[in-house]
């Protein structure tokens, strides 16, 4: 890759900072490379006393590490990249070499896969074998791929818009509640995820839930447990029926602090350890009315001062526990989570035809000398 391409990453503006996300250019983070519009801005001083450096539409955007780690896009807008980023520039057909690369993906991260994530960098991307194809038929297998993007794009759009108005729903809704000033410490207790284990233990035995699994859902997903070796009256936390779990550390203060709630059968399962539990007593808390309040921008612009590091992000959870928000009845919980419930479910059923349509994308690169 280095012999037809040149890289460079960003970085982030310290969030301590308030003065340097008060600006108008897209903070460009690494679960939005494909989005046309970004759910951070920064200032020109956040910009010029950081290492974040611009990128321009059309250029071609790798995605290090983190819960993204391995995708690739072309970016849609002119806006900052993290550290997470990387961007390539080159005379090659970038819709290619796009392709080349969402082929093997699943390989290259398998071969760098580290500590429960993905983890590239610029070096181990410079330094990957590429074959390009002649000109005339990069151009032609682009193409052809192209069609295939552009409808699995028109389903892409298709969940934005669902998911434009769950948050636009969601947050209005929030922003109007009345109820309790309460705190999660009022509302139950938290706990850690797996500890004192190596990489030999994993791969068989008991059911976990990944760190993937609460970074990209409203619901832990029980299709996507991995497994870990438990020793009789071994000391670890299980999760339980109701359980809001949230991302404890990552190498981005954005991933910290995502959250999803456990809704599962009853069954020994355990959190890997780059998450931590909250488990609620009594009945004050509907889980289903937890899920969407933690997927919220008011309960995420909260939580990302309490990310604290430089080069990899811890959330303070004894400040987490005491952070205050407004908790309705029982009542009002309930109708809330109904009605989100119902754009959540439609949402899952066109997330799983976009699956359907990658799949059968994935399948035709399979077939093709490339």
């Amino acid at each position: 890759m280095k012999d037809v391409c040149t890289f460079y990453s960003g970085g982030t503006p310290s969030s301590s900072n308030k003065d340097y996300y008060t600006g108008d250019i897209p903070f460009i983070r690494s679960g939005e490379l494909h989005e046309s519009c970004t759910e951070l801005f920064i200032s020109k001083d956040g910009l010029n006393n950081s290492s974040a450096k611009i990128v321009h539409k059309g250029d071609l955007l790798l995605a290090l590490y983190g819960a993204t780690s391995g995708d690739i896009a072309i970016s849609q807008i002119e806006g900052a990249i993290n550290q997470a980023i990387l961007c390539i520039n080159t005379e090659q057909s970038k819709e290619y070499i796009k392709a080349v690369w969402q082929k093997h993906v699943q390989k290259i991260l398998q071969t760098y896969l580290q500590g429960g994530q993905g983890n590239l960098s610029a070096d181990i991307v410079k330094n990957i074998s590429f074959y390009f194809a002649l000109s005339k038929e990069q151009d032609k297998l682009a193409n052809f791929i192209r069609l295939l993007d552009e409808r699995i794009a028109t389903q892409n759009k298709i969940i934005e818009k669902l998911q434009s108005l769950i948050k636009g729903l969601n947050d209005h809704i929030l922003k109007n509640i009345e109820g309790d000033q309460v705190c999660f410490a009022d509302l139950g207790e938290a706990y850690g995820g797996l500890s004192g284990k190596s990489g030999d233990d994993f791969g068989s035995g008991d059911p976990f839930i990944t760190y993937m699994n609460v970074y990209q859902n409203t619901y832990i997903s029980e299709n996507d447990y991995e497994l870990v070796q438990i020793v009789p009256d071994e000391k670890q936390n299980s999760v339980q029926y109701g359980d809001a779990l949230f991302t404890l550390s990552s190498e981005t203060p954005e991933e910290v602090g995502m959250g999803a709630v456990y809704l599962g059968k009853s069954q020994k399962l355990y959190l890997n350890s780059f998450c931590f539990g909250v488990h609620f007593h009594g009945n004050r808390v509907l889980p289903q009315y937890i899920a969407h309040f933690i997927s919220s921008t008011s309960f995420r612009k909260a939580i990302y001062p309490l990310a604290q590091g430089s080069t990899r992000f811890n959330l303070q959870k004894q400040d987490f526990m005491r952070m205050k928000f407004v908790l309705p009845s029982l009542e009002e919980q309930e109708c809330i989570a109904t009605a989100l419930d119902a754009l959540h479910n439609h949402l899952t059923n066109e997330k799983l035809l976009t699956e359907q349509y990658l799949l059968l994308k994935q399948y035709l690169l399979q077939q093709m000398f490339i």
